[in-house]
């Protein structure tokens, strides 16, 4: 528990610091702790470390702990891919989603979402490096899929998201992060109203501090978090 809450705080130092580089306010950039790899005992030391954002990328894993943790200020994360026939079960438990990654996948989420708790809040996810195995949509396809969304009544479209490459370094995330605010700043000159392009989600543990100075609001980071911690 010592470890993780002081690993928390280093990342939260790391964040500030990397905000202020940029001239931003830390209190801008959400921290969403992912709990992929780590169970429920490690899950709850980050909510006893101050974590409420919490970030799954498989949604049977988000499902088992949103049953096992009853918190009301915890907000989940869904950051993986979310395959359709897993709508139903998942969008009821979640805050936001990260990876909304087809006008298919956007509107079965439309379908399915219970317009009495709130339109579902959701991340386009780019495929900003053009990695033929990452799910996502093309930069040019935004531009045509905008309407289409923003015609949808029970989701809320509320910005970006994005992956750095995984076979780059950190100046090859950096381009890829500037490339995503600047897809993200051309597109708000012509976006439909009903639609919101204020959240960039990107940054991981290796990067995260890259994505904040080119721009992120959200940085979704996990094994930076259980440094030092026993298996």
């Amino acid at each position: 528990m010592q470890r993780i809450t002081s690993n928390v705080a280093g990342i939260r130092q790391r964040i500030a610091d990397a905000a202020q580089r940029s001239g931003r306010d830390a209190a801008a950039v959400t921290l969403v702790a992912v709990t992929k790899y780590v169970g429920l005992p490690e899950t709850r030391m980050l909510l006893a470390a101050g974590c409420r954002d919490l970030g799954e990328s498989r949604p049977q894993g988000l499902w088992a702990k949103a049953d096992a943790i009853e918190d009301s200020e915890v907000r989940w994360h869904m950051i993986g891919h979310l395959q359709r026939n897993k709508v139903r079960r998942t969008i009821p438990l979640v805050w936001l989603t990260h990876s909304g990654d087809s006008v298919r996948l956007i509107t079965e989420i439309d379908r399915l979402a219970d317009a009495g708790d709130g339109p579902a809040k959701i991340l386009l996810e780019v495929n900003i490096s053009g990695d033929e195995t990452k799910h996502g949509f093309a930069a040019d396809e935004l531009e045509v899929a905008l309407p289409q969304l923003a015609a949808l009544p029970n989701v809320a479209i509320c910005g970006l998201m994005a992956m750095a490459r995984l076979d780059g370094d950190l100046s090859a995330a950096r381009r890829d992060f500037s490339a995503l605010r600047e897809l993200r700043d051309r597109l708000m000159t012509n976006c439909p109203p009903e639609v919101g392009l204020d959240e960039l989600s990107m940054g991981m543990s290796r990067d995260f501090e890259v994505a904040i100075e080119e721009g992120a609001t959200l940085v979704r980071v996990g094994s930076a978090l259980f440094e030092g911690v026993q298996g």
